[in-house]
């Protein structure tokens, strides 16, 4: 007579490597296709918002540091007793219509409308060019922002730059000088997306 005995199956002396295995989905061809296609569309409709967000920063930054560039003439000029010229200069340190280029604060001690280093004339400070292609437009024809020691502009009347980014024009700003020597940003007024002086003229470089 056979003596059978009946083991117990015990999952639990399985190896582990059996009792965790599961198994892996993965991703159809075409399911993989749909996704791109959808990621190229996202990309298509939002690069051209994002290109007009840079722009954007890109022209308030130059006003912003334009405007600090006016105040700082307008208080070297109060602060010195002289008249202090802002403007984009030449080698031969005379006053340029390039408003795209370096900007320099002078103090013009003797009242010439030039920087001359032999005269010890002191720079205050100057401001690197904008990006290549904007413009960057004061008055018409004008080749420079002067302050009395009063803190008023030399000359009889006020002036405006004007800030073009180059293929957004929409997106133009501008800095209001009045003949007090006060100056003030331009904004969107009549909530066009486009900015305006307080006269309601629309900035523009053309």
């Amino acid at each position: 007579m056979f003596n059978v005995t009946f083991t117990k199956f015990n999952k639990q002396k399985l190896p582990p490597s059996i009792l965790s295995h599961k198994w892996q989905k993965g991703i159809t061809l075409l399911e993989l296709m749909t996704s791109l296609a959808v990621t190229s569309i996202l990309a298509a409709i939002s690069l051209p918002n994002m290109n007009d967000f840079v722009v954007q920063i890109r022209v308030d930054n130059e006003i912003s540091m334009l405007q600090r560039l006016l105040l700082t003439t307008r208080n070297a000029a109060i602060n010195s007793g002289e008249k202090v010229i802002m403007c984009p200069l030449t080698e031969g340190g005379q006053c340029t219509t390039n408003w795209h280029e370096d900007l320099s604060v002078f103090i013009d001690s003797n009242n010439n409308k030039t920087f001359e280093i032999a005269n010890n004339e002191r720079l205050v400070v100057t401001k690197a060019a904008i990006k290549l292609g904007d413009q960057l437009i004061y008055g018409k024809g004008r080749t420079m922002v002067a302050y009395q020691p009063s803190g008023h502009l030399t000359g009889l009347s006020n002036g405006t730059f004007r800030y073009c980014p180059l293929g957004h024009e929409d997106k133009s700003r501008g800095i209001v000088i009045a003949r007090s020597g006060r100056l003030y940003v331009t904004s969107d007024i009549d909530n066009d997306s486009k900015d305006e002086t307080r006269m309601n003229k629309e900035i523009t470089c053309n």
